[in-house]
Parts: structure tokens; sequence; C-alpha cells
């Protein structure tokens, strides 16, 4: 089935110094009919003010990737990596058997904003692991490229899930096609501007869940960002 996630109804944290929404259950918003998507855990859209952040907490067995929209973000983690993400990065890490990390907002005078993606791994355990890259420019990934995939013929950051995400930066009046393979379901998320599918108008923070019907193409009425989530069914 096609489910559309309103971004008028995620979950929603305020900490003050932390505004967060959800697109799936997370924290203190549950939603029995919101616990992620095949390996699609969590999608978080995150505000943090100025001088403030995630200290230092651990995960396990979890990709977790970080996608800057403004401000910058520094990461720090118990393998040693230090690293300040921006607009234009992509952070991939790897939880593995266990990884101690934070993540701060970088500027005393700016605040941060930024998708934060967990996706459950194939298999437990593992060496933790961290991974940054460049996001490809706009008008060179108009139509989907891929950032992270599970397959090593794939010149991507590497994810431990039969799973792949892919990025589109569309131009006004483009159509955006959703690729279909038997065994295979997906999750598109608009990051920016104003598309429709199927006569229903998304705008950023919604979502679209797919099942392994035939999907609508997305029109877009304005430039746009989205994600794509390609999974194992």
């Amino acid at each position: 089935m096609i489910l559309i996630h309103e971004a008028m109804n995620r979950g929603h944290t305020d900490m003050g110094w932390l505004k967060s929404d959800h697109s799936f259950s997370f924290g203190g918003f549950l939603d029995p009919t919101r616990m992620g998507y095949a390996s699609l855990r969590v999608i978080n859209e995150d505000r943090i003010v100025p001088g403030s952040g995630f200290g230092a907490h651990a995960h396990q067995d979890m990709d977790i990737l970080t996608l800057v929209l403004s401000g910058q973000l520094k990461h720090e983690d118990t393998l040693g990596n230090i690293a300040t993400i921006a607009p234009g990065d992509v952070q991939i890490m790897s939880a593995g058997s266990g990884i101690t990390h934070s993540e701060m907002n970088a500027s005393d005078t700016e605040g941060a904003h930024f998708l934060q993606i967990w996706m459950i791994p194939d298999s437990k355990g593992g060496a933790p692991s961290y991974q940054q890259t460049a996001l490809p420019a706009r008008d060179a990934a108009s139509d989907w490229t891929v950032l992270a995939s599970g397959k090593t013929e794939d010149q991507a950051l590497r994810l431990l899930s039969d799973s792949r995400v892919s990025i589109a930066y569309p131009r006004e009046g483009m159509t955006t096609q959703i690729p279909r393979k038997a065994g295979r379901v997906y999750f598109v998320q608009i990051v920016e501007g104003l598309a429709t599918v199927d006569g229903e108008r998304l705008g950023a923070g919604d979502g679209v869940q797919i099942g392994t019907e035939t999907m609508p193409d997305l029109h877009w009425i304005t430039d746009g960002q989205a994600l794509l989530f390609d999974m194992r069914a």
C-alpha cells in the first residue's frame, strides 16, 4: 500500500535546547502504526540551539546517517573521530557492537538543523565505523543519486543492510520516478520543496511509504530535495 506520513502528524519533542520532529515512534512519541518501515527505523528532523547538543551517549547495532541542512555539527566518538558536519556533507556512523559519541552544535551563534536517520543492520555486532563524504552537487543530481548502499558494487558510503539511500534535487516542473523491483519496498522523504503524488500535495517533512504496488510519479511544483530509501521487503 501507499501511505503518506504527513509532516503535521509527526511526533514532536521540545527540550528547549532541542526541537525534534519524529516520522516514526521515538522517545516519548509512540504510535504503533509508525514503528519504522523495513530496515528504516528513525527519521528525526532536529533543531539544536547554539552552544548545545547531544553529550556523549552510546549506540549499538544501528547505522546512523546525519544530513545537515543548515548550521554545523561537531562529532566526536570513541574511535577517535573528530569531525565537523556542514550542509553539503553526509555522515554514517555504524554502531556495531557499541560506540559512544557526541553531537554538538559547532556554533555559539547559529542554530543547527539536520536530519538524523537510523537504519537496522542485517546482523548484530561487528566493529563500529565512521564515514563522511560530500553530497553530490545539486545541478548534477536532479535524479536519484546513491549516497549509501549495502551493495559493494555501488560507489557509495557503506550500509550494513540490504538497502540503498539516494538523494535527488529535482527542479520545478520535473517528474521523478520511483524505481520498482520485485521483493523491494520504498520510502520517500521530502526534504524541501513542493510536489504532488497521485493528486496529493507533499511538502517538506512529508514521507511516502510504498509497498509492492506501482508507485505514481512525483511531480514537482517547485525546486526540491528528496531522499529515497530502497529496502528489502
